[in-house]
């Protein structure tokens, strides 16, 4: 099944509204409080786009920036790469002495 990214953005608009709602915010309290303008809270409300920044910035005010975890989650390495990975070194070894003879 291939969403189509208009079909995305809209579910996307319509999460941040149900949770503004939830929370009681006015959509020119948001955008007040998220330095963004009237627009741009609609704008992403409808689906019909919004710049990163925006997002990011309507998304910390409402107090959900732990989305952002999903949307991009932390690179981990596989199991197959930690089998074929060399042991990561603790210390540096030890220099031999050098005896000298007189």
């Amino acid at each position: 099944m291939d969403i189509k990214i208009e079909e995305l953005l809209v579910l996307l608009g319509e999460r941040i509204r149900e949770l503004r709602l939830r929370e009681n915010i006015a959509q020119t309290v948001l955008a007040a409080r998220s330095g963004v303008s009237l627009k741009a809270v609609k704008n992403l409300e409808n689906g019909t786009g919004a710049t990163v920044a925006s997002l990011l910035r309507v998304l910390r005010t409402l107090g959900r920036t732990e989305w952002i975890d999903t949307l991009g989650p932390k690179v981990s390495i596989s199991p197959m790469q930690m089998l074929t990975r060399k042991k990561e070194r603790v210390r540096a070894t030890r220099k031999k002495a050098e005896v000298t003879h007189v």
